[in-house]
């Protein structure tokens, strides 16, 4: 049950409005977003400038460590999944449609 409602929460969150969010995204984070969006799309510059435009509205400060944690590689944890699986889906949705 404590799953299902971190997942919730998480879900809500992400699927909530900026205006909503604890705390944005930081200046340093967007920069690492960038840095290794545009290693791992092989530096399609419009595309990373797109989806951390995004990230701004779509995740928060703690939620963008779990993005670029798994930028690196790192799995997600069970709890992690649907609120990413969001997040990556509305921010192609936007950025890469038809991805």
């Amino acid at each position: 049950m404590k799953t299902i409602a971190t997942v919730a929460a998480a879900a809500a969150l992400i699927l909530s409005t900026g205006a909503s969010l604890a705390a944005p995204p930081t200046a340093s984070q967007l920069e690492r977003f960038t840095k290794e969006c545009l290693r791992n799309s092989g530096g399609n510059t419009s595309l990373c400038t797109c989806k951390a435009e995004q990230a701004k509205t779509l995740a928060d400060e703690a939620f963008m460590d779990v993005i670029l944690a798994s930028m690196n590689g790192k799995p997600l944890s069970h709890e992690q999944n649907v609120p990413y699986g969001i997040y990556i889906s509305k921010s192609n949705a936007v950025c890469a449609p038809g991805m």
